[in-house]
């Protein structure tokens, strides 16, 4: 079980607000958050609420000052708490939308899918087991979106293509956290 307290302002100040399960909208409890200390579990953290805007992957540790690590500049508005899966990966990525053009199963992490598959992008995946990040740049840089289990027939639909996102590397969600 994943738990972690969030702060108003940087450095641990201000009001907080500890959690333990997903925060559609943490303005309910504080009208900003700038600063996050992990106990236990992973945590995506989104710009806005609802888990809308860019997202950021945090494990166990002290964040004091969101600007200056992610570039955020008014904190973030909702979080999603990581289960632990502890079972086999499993994902399949498709070249195109609606699951088609090329499909590659992976079970492992791929540090870019164009030296290991020849894909030059990626538009649709099927989640078949465990949590994944994917990332819009080789060798696990750039922005990034959480994948649970489940279907993702258009990355675009989901507000990603239209920010001209492409995901070239994809990382396993483990029990590091």
């Amino acid at each position: 079980m994943g738990r972690a307290t969030f702060y108003e302002d940087r450095n641990f100040q201000g009001r907080s607000y500890e959690c333990s399960s997903d925060c559609p909208d943490i303005s309910s409890y504080m009208s900003r958050c700038q600063s996050c200390r992990v106990q236990s579990g992973c945590f995506m953290v989104y710009e806005r609420p609802n888990y809308m805007g860019n997202q950021y992957f945090m494990k166990r540790g002290e964040y004091s000052d969101y600007q200056s690590m992610m570039g955020m500049t008014d904190g973030f508005r909702s979080c999603r708490m990581i289960p632990m899966h502890r079972g086999n990966f499993r994902m399949r990525i498709y070249e195109r939308e609606n699951f088609g053009g090329q499909m590659h199963e992976m079970m492992d992490d791929c540090d870019s899918i164009q030296e290991r598959y020849r894909m030059s992008d990626c538009q649709s995946c099927n989640v078949m087991d465990g949590h994944w990040l994917m990332f819009e740049q080789p060798h696990f840089r750039g922005r990034m979106m959480y994948m649970r289990p489940g279907e993702y027939r258009s990355f675009k639909d989901m507000g990603m293509g239209a920010k001209g996102m492409r995901f070239m590397s994809m990382r396993r969600i483990t029990d590091i956290c």
